[in-house]
């Protein structure tokens, strides 16, 4: 029963996604949701209380991929410059974005009040873990606080936003600005040589 219970859960889920990624954020409805999971709507209320909750459910499988994605990236790459450090995120979060159109629905046109919380969540996660990168490779000092990664990784969200608004592969001028944007930012703070 438990088995049968999971599966449900995830068919939701993944009818969810389908949606999002084809019609997008809007018509990702409950009802349709139900209708192409082929799961009675009185049955995804059992499993979801509402939309938001569907929604956050979808968010931290997409976050905890993006995670994992960004953490090997880095490490794989051992880029040696904030530049270098700076495109292999972008290019990690580029390629998740166009790989995932439904994520990009999720995050952007879809920001209730819990995915806020999520995102804001998910932002600290990964100031933290690039600020501790940074410094450890001697590319920031050492007494950069967290806020400063935390800003240029929000101006480069904010960016992404509008580089994916008006394109399903992120309009590349867009993506430069804030490549360029991050980067110079972040060589504010490089240790004196």
């Amino acid at each position: 029963m438990q088995r049968r219970g999971v599966e449900r859960a995830q068919a939701i889920l993944d009818a969810a996604e389908a949606l999002l990624g084809e019609q997008g954020y809007e018509a990702a409805t409950l009802k349709a949701i139900s209708d192409r999971a082929r799961i009675p709507l009185a049955s995804v209320y059992h499993y979801f209380a509402d939309r938001n909750q569907v929604d956050t459910e979808l968010a931290l499988r997409h976050t905890h991929e993006l995670d994992e994605r960004l953490d090997a990236a880095l490490n794989r790459a051992e880029p040696d410059t904030l530049r270098a450090v700076c495109d292999t995120v972008i290019d990690e979060l580029l390629a998740y974005f166009r790989a995932y159109p439904s994520f990009v629905e999720l995050w952007y046109a879809g920001r209730s009040a819990p995915l806020r919380e999520l995102a804001q969540a998910f932002d600290m996660a990964q100031a933290k873990r690039l600020r501790r990168f940074l410094i450890e490779r001697d590319l920031i000092r050492a007494d950069v606080s967290e806020l400063v990664v935390q800003l240029a990784l929000e101006a480069g969200d904010r960016l992404f936003d509008v580089a994916f608004r008006d394109s399903s592969t992120g309009d590349r001028a867009t993506i430069d600005e804030a490549r360029r944007l991050v980067t110079a930012y972040l060589e504010t703070y490089a240790p004196q040589a």
